[in-house]
């Protein structure tokens, strides 16, 4: 199992952008699917983003063509890229692994502790 820490969340005015970084220990950082989810108050936690091991990306369709997800198996890092932000896209981002894409798109096997992502109007 790996740890996860999400950090580059902030406050950002609309049509603004960010990057979201999310720093991984332990081993074998390289054969996980990496996902970015995110919450909003009231709402249930939904995927925004994952990709694979060697690539492969899924994106929910609220955030095609804003967000990016990539990732550095050296730096052992994966990103969220977020551009053209709008307010409905606040909430607290979280970074999850899982050992293959169904995996981390259903049921994550970690999780980190989250960054908050303000998008004011």
């Amino acid at each position: 199992q790996i740890q996860l820490v999400e950090s580059g969340g902030g406050l950002v005015q609309a049509g603004g952008s960010l990057r979201l970084s999310c720093a991984a220990s332990g081993r074998s950082f390289s054969i996980y699917a990496m996902g970015w989810y995110r919450q909003a108050p009231g709402k249930q936690r939904e995927l925004v983003a994952a990709i694979t091991s060697i690539g492969s990306t899924n994106y929910a369709d609220s955030v095609k063509g804003r967000f990016t997800i990539s990732r550095d198996n050296a730096k052992k890092t994966v990103y969220l890229q977020m551009n053209s932000l709008k307010p409905e896209d606040t909430a607290v981002y979280y970074c999850a692994a899982g050992t293959t894409m169904l995996l981390v798109t259903t049921t994550p096997s970690s999780w980190g502790q989250g960054t908050q992502v303000t998008v004011s109007s």
